[in-house]
């Protein structure tokens, strides 16, 4: 008895093999299997684990929301749209408690490892808002600094002698990551307190003078952040597992 194909499009057959050809000549079939492989695992997870449990009281109340949200309160529409996107109640219901399962595995795996993570990547994470003035020479440079000191205008000397594409914000650049900073220009901004000027700083062959506008620290307070570490923290444990397991592609036709 002939197996049944894969896919059939204008009723004509076509194999899994043949899909699978598809997507190696449109270099997709790496992506394909990598996908497949990572859903492989986390089932196999969520699966063993037994610590990982969802009330049902919580799933219900996420169902209420979801449909109140997208307003399918009404039996038939909710029914109408389950139809449009290819499920039935049951697989909507499960597709709720994993995505719940989901993210209380991102918490168990990331949790032991987040304070450490958030140090390693806090030099990175903190930001100083800041606006400069960029000149071609150090004495002209100089010259700013005095002028600022005696009571000049910063952002009337950034729009006049200012190199850089933000003169015509005042000079303003914004929020910069500590991390990405040149060492000298970061060990004086992190001496400086919010509008505190420092510099002249040689700066890829120009000279810079730099305004300390706000102070951007991070913290794990903020659960924005927090959530992005967990993911990263999540998607490097999920690497590791894809790293080490031995897969064998093998398709007849």
């Amino acid at each position: 008895m002939a197996a049944s194909p894969f896919l059939t499009v204008d009723e004509q057959p076509i194999s899994l093999a043949q899909c699978l050809k598809y997507l190696q000549s449109s270099g997709k079939l790496q992506s394909f299997l990598s996908d497949i492989l990572r859903q492989y695992v986390l089932e196999q997870e969520l699966q063993t684990r037994e610590d990982i449990d969802i009330s049902s009281a919580v799933t219900e109340q996420a169902v209420i929301n979801f449909r109140l949200q997208q307003k399918l309160t009404e039996p038939k529409a909710f029914q109408e749209w389950l139809t449009r996107n290819g499920m039935d109640y049951n697989a909507f219901h499960s597709q709720i408690v994993n995505g719940f399962k989901l993210e209380k595995l991102k918490s168990q795996v990331s949790e032991p490892k987040l304070q450490e993570y958030f140090i390693e990547r806090k030099l990175f994470l903190d930001r100083v808002v800041l606006s400069r003035i960029v000149v071609d020479s150090k004495e002209l440079a100089e010259e700013l600094r005095s002028q600022i000191d005696e009571g000049a205008k910063f952002e009337s000397l950034a729009q006049q002698y200012s190199i850089a594409e933000d003169r015509v914000a005042n000079g303003m650049m914004g929020p910069v990551s500590r991390g990405t900073m040149p060492d000298a220009l970061r060990a004086l901004v992190d001496a400086a307190i919010p509008g505190e000027l420092v510099g002249p700083i040689e700066i890829e062959k120009n000279w810079g003078l730099f305004r300390v506008e706000q102070i951007l620290s991070a913290s794990l307070e903020d659960p924005k952040l927090k959530q992005a570490l967990q993911n990263e923290l999540f998607e490097r444990w999920l690497g590791e597992k894809l790293q080490k397991m031995t897969v064998k592609l093998q398709v007849s036709e």
